[in-house]
């Protein structure tokens, strides 16, 4: 097994960085679009906690080499599962994902978190972002290894990307209602 580790902070509070988590694959974030679906399973609020739990499927389109497709069988579409946890309580989205499409060779197991910051509460975000990759590949070590660390590169390779995305997802979700939140004000003040 291989870990890929990252984090950083948003400069945005946490009440827009857990709003726009559920932005993330939008039509105006083209960094996601090999994301083709987005289907929730379930949702549902713990009423003592008031902990919002959501279970999703995400629907992929993965560029596959040919070679691999020919081997193992299969199409380019994969599928993730998620299951996230949005404490308002805690200010805190933790996302956890595994791969259901190609598990029985490599097993990739995500977690995410957006926690509000504690230097600068009002105004940032941290983000943390762990992965577990494990190639299922019996005992030849070696191509285990080499698979697991051509994993863990791609990987870190596409974690970069997708937080260039998301900052285009904040950025456009603060001009927009940002704006809606003056207008109401100047409508309040009228």
């Amino acid at each position: 097994m291989k870990v890929f580790s990252s984090g950083c902070t948003f400069d945005y509070s946490w009440d827009e960085v857990s709003t726009a988590n559920w932005r993330k694959y939008c039509p105006w974030n083209d960094k996601s679009t090999h994301v083709v679906g987005v289907d929730t399973i379930s949702r549902s609020v713990d009423p003592s906690t008031g902990i919002l739990r959501t279970e999703r499927l995400i629907t992929c389109n993965q560029s596959v080499p040919q070679w691999v497709l020919s081997l193992l069988g299969g199409t380019t579409t994969s599928h993730v599962y998620e299951i996230s946890y949005v404490d308002p309580v805690a200010k805190k989205v933790t996302m956890c994902s595994t791969n259901l499409t190609w598990s029985n060779v490599l097993s990739v197991r995500e977690t995410v978190t957006y926690r509000q910051s504690s230097l600068s509460p009002t105004t940032t975000t941290d983000f943390t972002q762990e992965a577990k990759i494990t190639a299922l590949c019996g005992g030849w070590q070696k191509i285990k290894n080499k698979v697991e660390d051509a994993s863990v590169e791609r990987f870190r390779e596409n974690a970069k990307v997708g937080r260039e995305g998301f900052e285009a997802v904040l950025e456009m979700s603060r001009r927009v209602f940002g704006e809606q939140r003056d207008l109401e004000k100047q409508r309040m003040q009228a």
